[in-house]
């Protein structure tokens, strides 16, 4: 990983990918299910809904693109939430037992999949945001139950921005811009369409 990062961060490619996938995110976004969360009158019930529809997007994505980027992320490991989603289920008395597939592709190259996991290290972010939200609700207080969205803690800015540089430093050396975010469009879409297919 290159210390060079301020370059990295500021170059046009990522300005790219945030602009080209804007319309997805928003999409997702206006989803009454991802909307559940942030009201102020969220329920648990929707909450635990919400957990069990992500936990299938990160099964998936440790199962699928997880191998793939071993060798491209240093601290790769430290990454993984789909234990942290089952420690708040497992307090909210909630046992996740089917799960669905929420990526289609069998098969991702490299770039491709960099594009996945750029929208599941982005969505660290907005948890911090939706974190304020929830730790409302009288059975959350005290830090239980909201492993998942709290997240890197007060790390989270910095694992998004070290993710950045590398993902800008990798685009840079092999000149796969269009097939990264290729694939982020693909994970929202498919997160888009998970999140609308499950019922509660």
């Amino acid at each position: 990983m290159t210390t060079n990062t301020t370059t990295f961060l500021s170059s046009d490619f990522l300005t790219d990918i945030k602009t080209q996938t804007s319309d997805s995110h928003k999409k997702l976004e206006s989803l009454p299910v991802s909307a559940s969360i942030l009201s102020p009158d969220m329920k648990i019930e929707d909450y635990v809904h919400y957990l069990n529809l992500m936990h299938d997007v990160h099964k998936n994505t440790e199962e699928l693109v997880y191998p793939l980027l071993s060798e491209i992320i240093p601290d790769l490991e430290q990454r993984k939430k789909k234990h942290l989603i089952e420690e708040d289920l497992l307090f909210l008395n909630s046992n996740k037992t089917a799960a669905s597939k929420v990526f289609d592709k069998t098969e991702m190259s490299v770039p491709f999949a960099l594009g996945v996991f750029y929208v599941i290290e982005g969505s660290s972010l907005g948890g911090r945001f939706i974190l304020k939200n929830i730790v409302t609700n009288p059975q959350l207080a005290d830090d239980k139950g909201v492993s998942y969205f709290k997240g890197y803690g007060d790390k989270t800015g910095s694992y998004w921005k070290n993710f950045l540089n590398v993902l800008a430093e990798y685009e840079q050396n092999n000149n796969c811009a269009n097939s990264i975010i290729e694939g982020a469009v693909y994970a929202f879409d498919s997160i888009y369409n998970h999140f609308g297919s499950i019922k509660k």
